[in-house]
This record gives C-alpha cells, structure tokens and sequence, in this order.
C-alpha cells in the first residue's frame, strides 16, 4: 500500500527522473498521468532500452487512458515516442495502430512510421487512402477529417513509395489547403518534379500564417533549394524560417558531397545568419 505522506511528496514535490522510473512508471503505475508523461520522457530523451521499447509497445494497447470522447491519450504518446527511438520492432505494432478507432492514434502511428522509414508501412498506409479524394471528408462533430491524410501523405513521400503517386496525386487537388501541401510535398519527393514544390513556394505569400507555417515547414522537409529566398521572406517566425533553411541546407550539403564551400551551401548559411 502507498504511504500517505510519500504520495503527498511526490504530488508536491517535482520527481527525478531516470530511464528506470520512467520504465516503471509506463508499467506499473496506475496513475494515467504518470504513465503519459513516462511515454513522453522515455522517447523526448530517446532511451535505447529493451524494456522501454517493450513497455511502449504494451502502451500501444492500452485501454484504461480514455478521453471523454473516447480517445486514447497514453497510445498517441507511445506511438510518438517510438517513432524517436529508431528501433524497428516497433514498425508492426505501429502499423496494426493504423486500425486504431482514434483518430490521434492512427495519426501519431502514422507520423511514427515516416521517422522509421521501413518499407512495411507503405501498404497500410496507402491503404488509408482508399476512396480517395471523395472519400476524404469532415468527420462529423469532429474538427478533423475521416483519416490524417497529411500525416499519411508526408509519410509515404519520407518513405520513397513510388508505387503510390497514383493513390497520391490526387490529393494535391484536396480542398483542404493542409492536405493539398502534403499531398505536394510527398510528390515532388516521388517525382522530383519543381512544379509540385513550387506550389509550396506560392503558399508562403498566403493570407493564414498558419498555413505559411505548414509551406515552411514542407520545403524545408524535401530541402527545396529554390525556396531559399522566398523562405527567408516569408512573413514568419525567424524560428520556424531557419528550421526550414536547416532542412534546404541539410540537402545543398548532402548533394554538394565534398564541396562544403559551394555556392548553394554558401548563401544558404548567409540567408540563416541574418535571421539570427
């Protein structure tokens, strides 16, 4: 049994964490909200632990974290976290939460199997995309559509799925503007056609600075040279520009091979250190 005075100190006092609470935490506390955060700290601090990779997996199939609306809070945690531990055991109980009825769960499973990049993922997902365009609309009641189409989209571009552009282009003509990017972005990493990314470039002189955010952040994920410029720009934070610029640079760098000095690598740095 607990000690009163011992539950009193933890409640007021901050708790240290280590790899080993965090795991016991996720295990066997019944607390819900110690179990979220211990999912949230084990993948924000990447632990390469046996244990910690197995008790997220567990976490995957959790059902005592509800959400009134039904949603389950401790498996969209898990599912983040394991996308940050780079271990691939994770991919198929990663995929099998693709049939998850949250929303969220199906979203952060998504966006978990883009950072593992393992080609296992590419039929579940595409699989989400059945129906299509027509199929992808408004839940009803709900502030999101029938699946998390960009975070499926922006997947399948990370995940190199060629064999899915005819699934994918058609999204590029969705009416949401979020899901058009998405759809845009993932294409021009299939195709390597400008025209897909110059649609990104002519979102940042868009009216919602949300959506310039998104446009900032697509470019900077396919590393789109040619929006250097037009990112720095972009009437934006300076923190979400250079994010941006970063993801350009990584590319100019990586194509540049020994040439650290090229032009591209060089105006990229000037374009970043005038934004500081």
């Amino acid at each position: 049994m607990t000690n009163p005075d011992s539950a009193s100190q933890d409640a007021s006092t901050p708790r240290q964490m280590s790899p080993e609470i965090a795991i016991a935490d996720l295990q066997q506390t019944e607390d819900t909200s110690r179990r979220y955060y211990a999912a949230w700290w084990i993948g924000n601090q990447r632990v390469a632990d046996l244990a910690a990779r197995e008790a997220l997996i567990a976490a995957l199939r959790d059902e005592t974290d509800r959400s009134p609306d039904g949603g389950y809070p401790l498996r969209r945690n898990a599912a983040k976290a394991l996308g940050k531990l780079d271990d691939r055991a994770a991919v198929e109980p990663l995929i099998a939460c693709l049939g998850c009825d949250d929303y969220y769960v199906r979203e952060s499973a998504a966006r978990a199997l883009e950072a593992l990049k393992d080609s296992r993922a590419i039929a579940p997902l595409v699989a989400l995309l059945d129906g299509g365009v027509a199929a992808a609309v408004a839940v009803p009641g709900k502030p999101h559509l029938v699946q998390p189409y960009d975070a499926i989209l922006e997947a399948l571009g990370a995940l190199n799925a060629r064999d899915a552009i005819a699934a994918v282009e058609p999204f590029c003509q969705h009416e949401t503007a979020r899901v058009s990017y998405s759809a845009h972005r993932a294409m021009y990493q299939l195709t390597d056609e400008t025209r897909y990314a110059e649609v990104l470039v002519q979102a940042l002189q868009g009216k919602k600075l949300q959506l310039r955010r998104s446009a900032l952040l697509d470019l900077g994920a396919i590393g789109y040279y040619p929006a250097a410029r037009p990112v720095a720009e972009t009437l934006a934070e300076n923190s979400l520009k250079l994010i941006s610029l970063q993801g350009i640079l990584a590319r100019v760098v990586r194509e540049a091979g020994g040439d650290a000095l090229s032009e591209q690598t060089v105006e990229t740095l000037k374009l970043m250190d005038d934004l500081l």
